[in-house]
């Protein structure tokens, strides 16, 4: 016991338990919300093991009428106890398929529950610090982790009632009906306690390296479906399934450590149990040969010393499931703990939106500095501006950061100095999270999902009509090959854009933006697929169209720049002003 205690102790100042503690009140959040559903199953749990306990004695009660059949015992006796026996067998039954069916009901009420909340909370997490984590990594904790705490607050702390109450329930009975049993029920207590020294380190190890062994499959797995084209260009089809297969390795090898441990535990335990049970056994036929008590008395001792061994061995097995419930927790505390965007201004935003939308918005960047989290300086004094019924234009070469001024545009990152403000007349806004209602995004690549085209258009506008998305098409040059298609804007587009040419996807991603009529839209290399006569029509619709709408490009060719009202180079961490002989130079030089 003074070796347990300074375990124990060593172990709190390691810092282990306190961090297990943490994650627990973690979960309580989740758990305090399915109080009652977790009374009910644990009621069910309990009234199961009364009717097990009763069996129990109408079993030896019908064991000794028929071992003193000769003296006074009936046919009829036999016969009812027999009938009760079943009786009572049929509701253990019953009440163990009802416990099952709300068990398996309740948990998926409660995994939607917690998965949904969760996934919201995701996506509201700061954007930056999100992508320090793989997309694979996201799916795993999102999708296992979230299922361990769905499943584990619903079961962990009922079956801990009820074993507790089996234990208690049936050692009492044992008591009652015999003191000198009692002993029996602890003969496997010392073992269980020596047992959860080793299980406490190794089940964290191993939960550890598991959830990290299955996000780096994840997201291997991902990778590689979603670049399964250019693994086919390449040829790295042998490669990658060789990369495979050293994966399942390195998992089997990790599973196969875990699994020897498990064995050897469980076999000290099975024969812990045996040797419980057989010494229970041996004392049984000692008290019958002596008198002290019936046949019918040693068998019910014998049913219920293996119900305490084997209820010490659940409870003993519930020191894995918590720790493997908090290693979820934590995996999914470290995503949720980081910072959160901050959309307290959503109120204030539409009211600016409703008041200038039909004379449009201007967005004005003063003296903005912003460096990456690494200390790479990307802006210093960077300014820009663009106003309604133009085209601006943001230059320079691959890496200089003019992605990262959408993106700052955006707030899905922060800058460290400087101001950013969205003004129409005398009011303004300073740019947030908040302030994305406000724009229509079409960045690099494909960004079509999979759907109908129509369903596409209607992800940003769900009330647009059928004349609104043609009209959009039309204006983004793209409605020529839609309304060539069988189905027209009801035609299917396949996972990642499939089905149409990188300059259709981009096309139809340019009429989404349009399509939700923002008062400020931002394509970032978002031409980059289509011809020049493409890329000028598209831009020369925007400018023409009615509608008050601020547009910012970002482009490596030059071919448009000048239809843009201003064109912005950034240089030395700024944003400068190009003047027509620069700009006429870039275009003849490209």
């Amino acid at each position: 016991m003074k070796e347990k205690i300074k375990f124990f102790i060593g172990r709190i100042k390691a810092g282990r338990l306190q961090e297990m503690w943490r994650q627990t009140l973690w979960i309580y959040q989740y758990a305090r919300h399915h109080w009652f559903a977790m009374i009910f199953y644990t009621l069910l749990g309990m009234v199961g093991t009364l009717i097990s306990l009763g069996t129990s004695l109408i079993s030896r009660d019908l064991v000794n009428i028929i071992t003193n059949f000769d003296n006074g015992g009936t046919p009829k006796a036999v016969v009812n106890t027999f009938c009760v026996m079943i009786g009572l067998n049929i509701g253990t039954a019953v009440i163990s398929q009802i416990s099952d069916f709300a068990s398996n009901y309740l948990s998926m009420r409660v995994d939607a529950e917690i998965k949904s909340d969760i996934f919201g909370k995701i996506l509201v997490t700061d954007w930056e610090s999100l992508t320090g984590y793989h997309t694979g990594d996201l799916l795993v904790r999102w999708g296992s982790d979230a299922s361990a705490i769905s499943n584990g607050v619903l079961n962990f702390i009922p079956n801990a009632i009820i074993y507790v109450f089996r234990f208690v329930s049936a050692f009492a009975m044992v008591v009652v009906n015999d003191a000198s049993f009692a002993i029996f029920a602890f003969l496997g207590m010392p073992v269980s306690l020596l047992l959860s020294k080793t299980l406490l380190n190794r089940m964290v190890n191993n939960n550890k390296r598991s959830a990290a062994m299955g996000a780096k499959m994840s997201g291997f797995n991902q990778e590689t479906f979603s670049n399964i084209q250019v693994i086919k260009a390449f040829d790295l089809i042998r490669l990658y399934i060789e990369r495979l297969k050293q994966l399942q390795k390195e998992y089997i090898t990790m599973r196969m450590d875990f699994q020897k441990m498990s064995i050897w535990t469980s076999l000290l335990l099975t024969t812990v149990g045996l040797v419980v049970s057989y010494a229970s056994y041996g004392w049984g036929i000692y008290r019958v040969w002596s008198g002290a008590i019936d046949y019918g008395t040693m068998t019910m001792f014998l049913g219920l010393s293996g119900t305490l061994t084997g209820t010490l061995n659940n409870l003993t097995s519930l020191v894995p499931t918590a720790i493997g419930l908090t290693t979820s927790a934590g995996r999914l505390m470290d995503i949720l703990e980081m910072p959160r965007e901050d959309y307290s201004a959503d109120d204030e935003v539409q009211q600016f939106l409703e008041a200038h939308r039909s004379e449009g918005i201007s967005l004005a960047v003063d003296d903005l500095r912003y460096s990456y989290r690494n200390g790479t300086e990307v802006f210093h004094h960077a300014s820009l501006e663009a106003h309604p019924h133009e085209v601006v234009a943001l230059v320079g070469p691959s890496g200089e950061g003019k992605t990262t001024m959408i993106r700052l545009i955006l707030s899905l990152m922060q800058g460290q100095e400087g101001e950013a403000v969205l003004s129409g007349g005398a009011d303004s806004v300073k740019l947030s999270p908040s302030t994305r209602k406000l724009f229509s995004y079409v960045p690099q690549g494909n960004t079509m999902f999979s759907g109908t085209i129509a369903e596409n258009m209607r992800n940003v506008l769900p009330e647009a009509t059928d004349e609104e998305i043609i009209d959009a098409l039309k204006m983004a040059c793209a409605w020529d090959f839609v309304e060539r298609l069988p189905e027209g804007i009801n035609s299917t587009i396949m996972e990642r854009g499939g089905g149409f040419s990188e300059g259709q996807a981009q096309r139809l991603s340019i009429a989404r933006a349009l399509l939700r009529r923002s008062p400020l839209l931002l394509l970032d290399e978002a031409t980059s697929a289509l011809d020049v006569a493409t890329e000028r029509q598209v831009l020369k619709n925007i400018m023409k169209d009615e509608y008050p709408r601020t547009c910012i490009v970002t482009t490596h060719r030059p071919s448009v720049l000048n239809i843009c009202k201003r064109v912005y180079a950034i240089r030395d961490k700024r944003c400068v002003v190009l003047d027509e002989a620069e700009i006429d130079d870039m275009i003849r030089n490209f």
